[in-house]
């Protein structure tokens, strides 16, 4: 069976108690989405636009993210930058 949806406009669904696992999203717009009480675990973002997203109450253990843009980004109401900046002033040469 062939579940690709392309070139569709959906504006305003709601997916309720719904079972994705393995979905693929390719070109797709989700701005102003919300998500709530939703599991990624081990999900891919590639190429993502989060600008203005809020992320509350979420377990990031193991979350890595690499190669982005951090200006205006807080974690706690800290800057990312400001504290990036901190940990590599407090490394010592030959230390990570």
């Amino acid at each position: 069976m062939n579940n690709k949806t392309e070139n569709a406009h959906c504006n305003g669904p709601e997916f309720k108690n719904m079972n994705l696992r393995d979905a693929k999203f390719l070109d797709v717009n989700l701005a102003e989405a919300q998500f709530i009480d939703v599991n990624l675990t081990n999900a891919r973002f590639e190429d993502v636009a989060l600008k203005g997203a809020v992320i509350h109450n979420a377990n990031c253990t193991g979350l890595s993210i690499d190669e982005a843009n951090y200006e205006g980004m807080r974690i706690e109401g800290i800057l990312v930058t400001d504290l990036l900046r901190a940990y590599r002033a407090s490394q010592t040469p030959g230390q990570e």
